[in-house]
């Protein structure tokens, strides 16, 4: 999902510390001893230290590639999502309610009879339309359909903010196309990619025999599909140029588009999108968009109606019978994570429930399980961590006082969101009916397609939320300056009603400057307080911070995933800042707040202790070796244990409350470490 906003994988949770010591002093250290693995040193391996006893009693179960903290909040959180779907599903509904949409929707999730009987029915009168085009022009409206309905034939198409005038809308057209999503996994000529792309194509094959087809026209129709997408990939930008703003910001008129990408009748597709009149948008890949259209305007027409029917039968794969749910989890489960078992049907219903309805489940969910007071709370703690950045940056002795007082001016601005929306999305247009799954599926996309397109050369809303509610998760925008922390992140083992700062700003504290460091970022820094993509950094500055981001390229770079596949310290740079401002930042605010009724130890743990050992906490999880690949190739993330081990060693309040020193295996010279945030 290439999306122009950042969804850091980091979590927040509901707090307000008590800064009242005396409050503080009836509370609990934080930290379970039974979490903790003892018989390793903390100076040696602080994240088997701090989480091999949670690693130890959560093991890996069949259904997960990888399982942590996040995960386990997650499946607590579902679980009472299912409480609230199941009670609408089971109970006579209003036609035309929400409760009556989301009920529907989730019993024929859950209907395996007929889901079974229908078999590839769904999917038949798509397919059937691909048949049906006999040129160019019916190929260029029939990819613009198949977007708007969620498939994502050859690139995407969306409205957001417009990097260079952030307070407007504009049409973006971003790369995609891809099965594997990643261009490298065509591209790559090491040994497991080759793999892969060998078992891709032998799944694409499957596949179509599944949709109806002998093995000859299906072996003949996936290597079509792989000639199309290897094309495209070529084209593509890696991971690592798709994190550079400025590259990948070309705005174009109609015209202009028609000249960089030629041969396609633009006019038409954007029409047929649902944006006639389109004047014009930012291409953020242009040399992507011109293979696309090099291959919708010329490439073999075969070919090109091949790759359309892998696109409708991979979408909607996930919801038909068990034959095409299996056979899609085979490959994308089983092969690319290292899965051996899918989530029960359960699991997935609420998800897709969620998936299509989510701020309507997450009205219901925030009335249950999020009690308004704490929104008031949990922006109290942010003003803290505000407060610390702001005293951090004054104290800056590498950057100039003309860029502190701008970015001081960006830190004030930033826009908080907490818990959930002060308005709530209306669903009154969304229309589930009793066909099949899937058509509903194909109408809740062109639902939210079109709730999209509306927002074309319209005011950005920074007050719509781009997570709902319930999302076990975070993030920073840079275009609306915002940080975000969604109710369902608010939770142990990211806060603790029963627990002291040090472990509530270790865990949540942290977390909170994660995304506040964001908009300080290799990113997040190039756009103003107003989130412009504008230089507000001198030039001696930029280099300065460039200089000192490198210190944790290099450093991730030199870390070894598995045998022989190194981390992407280019790639994870804006998470690893991140992690590293957050830490600074956080660590700060919890020694202001604690500084008129300093804590005691608690458990043999002092407080500064206890404030590391909570972070670390947050990332504790088991992972399989295909999980490893597959993120260490994707995610922007470093994995959980290198956002532990890997960041520590950078941190000198880490050394002080461990006692690290030179000779142990963690120690990195004061010279080596980096100083940025």
């Amino acid at each position: 999902m290439n999306r122009r906003f950042y969804l850091p994988v980091l979590a927040l949770a509901l707090a307000t510390v008590a800064c009242d010591g005396k409050k503080d002093g009836a509370l609990s250290g934080g930290i379970d001893p039974a979490n903790l693995d003892k018989s390793v040193s903390p100076k040696a391996d602080f994240y088997q230290y701090a989480c091999g006893g949670w690693m130890k009693t959560h093991p890996l179960t069949d259904e997960y590639g990888r399982f942590g903290s996040f995960d386990l909040l997650a499946e607590n959180n579902r679980t009472q999502l299912r409480g609230l779907i199941e009670g609408l599903a089971a109970s006579e509904q209003q036609a035309g309610s929400i409760g009556q949409k989301i009920g529907d929707l989730y019993n024929m999730a859950m209907d395996t009879a007929k889901l079974n009987a229908d078999g590839m029915a769904p999917i038949e009168p798509l397919l059937e339309r691909v048949d049906a085009v006999k040129d160019r022009g019916a190929l260029t409206a029939l990819a613009a359909e198949m977007n708007r309905e969620g498939m994502g034939a050859y690139f995407g198409v969306y409205v957001g903010a417009d990097d260079m005038n952030s307070s407007m809308n504009i049409v973006h057209a971003y790369q995609g196309g891809l099965g594997l999503g990643d261009r490298d996994y065509y591209l790559a000529e090491d040994e497991h990619n080759k793999e892969i792309r060998a078992k891709y194509e032998e799944h694409v094959a499957r596949m179509f025999r599944l949709a109806g087809c002998g093995d000859t026209e299906a072996r003949q129709a996936a290597a079509q599909v792989m000639a199309v997408e290897t094309a495209l990939a070529k084209a593509s930008y890696d991971k690592v140029k798709m994190r550079n703003p400025h590259a990948n910001y070309h705005k174009m008129t109609l015209a202009e588009v028609a000249k960089a990408a030629p041969g396609v009748d633009w006019a038409l597709y954007f029409k047929t999108l649902g944006l006639d009149g389109l004047a014009d948008l930012n291409v953020g890949q242009p040399e992507q968009l011109a293979e696309a259209a090099a291959q919708m305007a010329k490439g073999d027409l075969a070919a090109q109606k091949a790759y359309l029917k892998w696109k409708v039968i991979d979408a909607a794969a996930s919801y038909l019978s068990d034959e095409f749910v299996e056979a899609n989890f085979d490959f994308y489960g089983k092969i690319l994570s290292g899965t051996p078992e899918m989530q029960p049907r359960w699991k997935r219903a609420v998800s897709a429930v969620d998936g299509m309805m989510g701020e309507a489940v997450g009205q219901m969910y925030v009335e249950k399980y999020f009690p308004a007071a704490a929104k008031e709370r949990m922006v109290k703690l942010v003003g803290n961590l505000q407060q610390a950045l702001g005293e951090r940056i004054r104290a800056l002795t590498w950057m100039s006082d003309e860029t502190k007082a701008k970015a001081l001016e960006k830190l004030a601005a930033i826009y908080v969101k907490v818990g959930y929306p002060d308005k709530w999305r209306d669903y009154s247009g969304l229309e589930i009916k009793d066909d099949s799954y899937y058509a509903n599926i194909l109408r809740s996309n062109r639902f939210d397609y079109d709730y999209m397109l509306a927002k074309n050369g319209k005011p950005v809303d920074k007050t719509e939320w781009m997570m709902t509610p319930q999302t076990v998760n975070a993030y920073y925008n840079p275009t609306t300056n915002e940080i975000c922390f969604p109710a369902g992140i608010l939770q142990y083992p990211f806060f603790d009603m029963k627990a002291d700062d040090a472990f509530n700003y270790g865990a949540i504290g942290v977390v909170i400057g994660h995304e506040m460091t964001h908009g300080f970022d290799d990113q997040g820094r190039l756009y103003d307080k107003d989130g412009n993509l504008k230089d507000w950094w001198t030039a001696e500055d930029a280099e300065k911070f460039q200089e000192r981001a490198q210190v944790l390229v290099d450093w991730f770079n030199g870390i070894e995933v598995l045998p022989g596949l190194m981390a992407n310290g280019q790639l994870t740079l804006g998470e690893n800042i991140a992690d590293y401002g957050g830490l600074q930042i956080a660590f700060q605010a919890f020694h202001n707040a604690v500084k008129d009724a300093p804590l005691g130890v608690v458990d043999g743990f002092t407080p500064e202790q206890r404030f590391y050992l909570a972070y670390a906490g947050v990332w504790a999880a088991n992972i399989r070796d295909e999980e490893i690949r597959l993120r260490t190739q994707m995610d922007v993330h470093s994995l959980g244990r290198w956002r532990v081990n890997g960041t520590l060693p950078h941190i000198g309040g880490w050394y002080d409350a461990f006692g690290v020193a030179e000779g142990d295996p963690m120690y990195v010279a004061p010279e080596k470490r980096a100083s940025i945030w």
